[in-house]
Formats: C-alpha cells, structure tokens, sequence
C-alpha cells in the first residue's frame, strides 16, 4: 500500500493545479487520473476548442485579405490537418503537465480513483488491477460529462458531443446545434466560417443567455449576418436518424433535417463511481457540496471544480484547487469570491464578462449607471479591421463602484481582466478615469465606457 500526506483524484486544471500547489507546501502528493492529464480542458474543451477557432479566425482573415490589399486566389484548407493541429496541441500540453508532476516530485497513478473509506482510496487500472492507496487528505476533481436527455441520446456519429464534435473527420454539410451556452455558439461560429449550414437552438429566449441582454442580442444580429439560424424558446422533441440524415423535431414545429446534432445542453458531476457512500460525502442535486473552503461534510476531503457545481470553468477549478491545497495543508488561505469571475466565450467577435448585468443590477436594488462604447469609435480597432461589438460598464450611482463589465468584440476576453481586477480593489469610476490608458489599444474602450457612463465620453 502506497502512502502520501495528500492525493488528488483527477488531473485537470483543478487536479493537477491542486496537486502542485501542495507538493509546493511540502505534501507528499499524488495524482490518480485514468485518461490523459489535463482533463476536459486541455484535451477536449478549453485548449483543442480555441485552437480550432484560431483555424478559423485565420481562414476568414484569408477569405477577406481584399479590404487589406491583400489578394490571395484559390484558398483552400486541409480539414485533416485543421483536427490534427489542435490534436497535436492538446498532446504537448499534456506532456507539459507529466513534466510538471516530476519537477515538483509529484507521484501520477493511471487509473480510475474510488474511496475505500475516508482515507483510502482504491485505484483500478486499465488492465482491472487494484492498488490501495492511502492519504490523510484527498482533493476530489473527477469533474463533469455532457448532460444526456432521453431521446437526445448521442451515438458518436449522427448526434454527437463535444468530444465528437471536435475530431470529425469530414466536415459536415449542414449541422444543428441544441444548445446556445458558450460551447454551442463557439462551434456554431467554428463550423459557419468553414461553409457548414448551420442551424442554433435555445430553450431560453436568447442566445447565451446568461450573458448581459445588449451582449446577447448583439451577437444575435452578427450570426444571422453571418446566415445562421437563430431558434429560441425553442426545444427538441425528438431526433430521428434517416439514412445519411437526421431530423430534428422541434417545439415550433419546424422540422429540420442535417448531416448531423450537437447536444450542448449542459453537464453532469462524475460523482457515480467515486465511492461517496463509504465515507458518507454529502452530495445535493448531483455536485458535492462544498464549504467556502472546499471541504466536504468530510473536513480533511475536499473537492473542486465541475464536480461541485456550477460555475463550470477551468479558470475556477484551479483558483479553488489553490484553496483547498492551501486548506489542508493548513495554510491561511482566502476563499473565493463568486461575484467576481469572467465567463468568456471564444467566438469571433469574443464576448466577456464580469459582474452583474444591467438587469440583475437593477433587480437588487441599485441606481446605476451605465456606459457603452462602441470598438468601431477606436482607433486600433479601426487599424486592425475588427470593429464588431462594444463595451458595456453598470456603475452603481451612489459611490460609484463598478457592478459589472459586459464585452463583446475583438480580444474581449483579454480585455476583461481589468475589469476584474478593479472590481476586486472596489475601484470605482474615478480611478478608471484618472488611470491613463495606452492609445491605440482596446482597452481604452473600458475608459471610454466608464466616460460614457457619467456624460464625460470624448470620442462619441
């Protein structure tokens, strides 16, 4: 029986963060992972997903090099190469991960992780051989799989997932999408700029609708330009295969038929097989319940990242893995603060954000104020030819402190860090406007919206 101060099951950017962060304060640490480290980030979602963007962002600048008197005849792209690039990407990353573990002395054990008890875990190879493994402290980041509804089961063929999604290896003609979060609409943007029909549906009224209103509409009005069809409050009643076709029964009663379907409906918690019941983890809803520290019902078990729960995002599974390594380490740590985490969303234009929206400022009680300021205003978006979008900013009137920053256009998501951090300092609108802003870049945008929002905006 092998034995550590401190084991991680799962090795994604919540697991392997996790991990290194307790070898550094002296922990004797393992990570048991049974695919590749890195987890759903770097191997199916956040990493191989933007690389396939930039694919595309690449070919579109191509497609249109004329407004920049550049003239390129006879473009073409090699669909095979545009799957093995982010590939290729997603397998170095992961190699980088492995050298990681060795520079900071960190034991990585293949294999599917299950608690024995409250400080034992079994670990089950691909071969189906078992190794006990003991610890004091355990980080649970098993993280989450595609939502399945009945009737909407994927086959890895006609109806996929993300995962099949990103490695096909024809492009599909026509392809509908169920689902406008985050990971519809950037695979709805991925497949429009290489010519494939694409049709985007949503439950809700809006495209990502957990966006700001403006920021949703916005990007609505730019994918129909681009010849995507748009259905909202609308839902799926059934899929039936026909042929080399499928047909998506719809609740407007439009049928429509496509080489293939997306299911972008959400996720689930891999909660099934950890072996929660032997050391009685309190679960709610299908997450583990967690404290503002990370710890279960269990105080030296903690666990982060997807499997707890919303909000799904790789950049806070690290930040809680931060924490909890901290936590049982004994460590004085600072929890984390859930006002205040960009969501980002990487199609062209990008969209970005932080904060309250206009509507849920206003549902808590403030009087606002609010900026907007468009790209096409500025000069470096003029200078780069991405003029798409603007910049959203709600201040709360009565002392000014920024309640929530709303972005969508060109390096959004880059953009939107500022915001983060001023709204972590409490900066209000005075600071914003007395901090001096290089020229020319985006991010004078976050001036000129702050301007905007008191009546001070010089350049509309």
């Amino acid at each position: 029986m092998k034995e550590y101060d401190l084991v991680v099951i799962g090795g994604g950017p919540g697991g392997y963060v996790a991990a290194i962060r307790s070898a550094q304060l002296g922990n004797k640490t393992a990570v048991i992972e049974s695919e590749r480290l890195g987890g759903i980030c770097l191997n199916w979602g956040c990493i191989p997903t933007k690389s396939l963007l930039k694919n595309a962002e690449i070919y579109n600048t191509i497609c249109n090099s004329e407004k920049y008197g550049i003239k390129v005849d006879n473009i073409e792209y090699d669909w095979g190469k545009i799957i093995k690039r982010s590939r290729d990407i997603s397998k170095r990353l992961s190699k980088g991960i492995e050298y990681l573990f060795k520079k900071n002395k960190i034991d990585y054990i293949s294999g599917l992780g299950k608690l024995d008890s409250s400080k034992n875990i079994i670990c089950v190879n691909k071969s189906g051989n078992e190794e006990l493994i003991r610890s004091e402290k355990i980080i649970i980041a098993t993280g989450a799989r595609p939502k399945i509804l009945p009737g909407l089961e994927p086959d890895g063929e006609k109806i996929l997932t993300y995962k099949e999604a990103m490695i096909q290896s024809e492009k599909p003609d026509s392809l509908v999408i169920v689902g406008a979060g985050a990971i519809g609409v950037e695979f709805a943007h991925f497949y429009n700029r290489f010519g494939t029909k694409v049709t985007l549906m949503e439950g809700l009224n809006s495209i990502l609708p957990v966006e700001d209103h403006d920021i949703s509409k916005e990007l609505e009005d730019i994918f129909i330009k681009r010849k995507i069809n748009i259905l909202t409050n609308c839902s799926v009643e059934g899929i039936e295969k026909i042929k080399n076709k499928v047909k998506v029964f719809t609740s407007k009663g439009e049928n429509i038929e496509a080489d293939k379907v997306l299911i972008a409906i959400g996720v689930q918690g891999n909660i099934e097989e950890l072996g929660l019941d032997m050391c009685d983890i309190a679960t709610e809803k299908g997450w583990i319940k967690v404290d503002k520290l990370m710890a279960t019902s269990q105080e030296h078990i903690c666990a982060i990242g997807d499997v707890t729960g919303p909000p799904w995002l790789a950049h806070v599974a690290s930040a809680q893995g931060i924490v909890a390594a901290e936590y049982l380490s004994g460590k004085s740590t600072t929890p984390i603060d859930l006002e205040n985490i960009p969501g980002c969303t990487y199609c062209q234009p990008e969209i970005a954000s932080v904060g309250m929206s206009e509507k849920s400022a206003l549902e808590s009680g403030y009087e606002i104020k609010v900026g907007k300021f468009p790209f096409r205003a500025l000069g470096k978006s003029m200078a780069s030819g991405e003029t798409e979008g603007f910049i959203k900013i709600i201040y709360d009137k009565k002392y000014g402190e920024m309640l929530g920053c709303h972005i969508i256009g060109s390096e959004a998501t880059n953009i939107i860090t500022e915001a983060t951090i001023a709204r972590a300092l409490e900066g209000t609108y005075e600071e914003i406007l007395k901090t001096i802003h290089p020229h020319p870049t985006l991010s004078e945008g976050i001036l000129e919206a702050t301007a905007d929002a008191f009546g001070e905006a010089i350049h509309i």
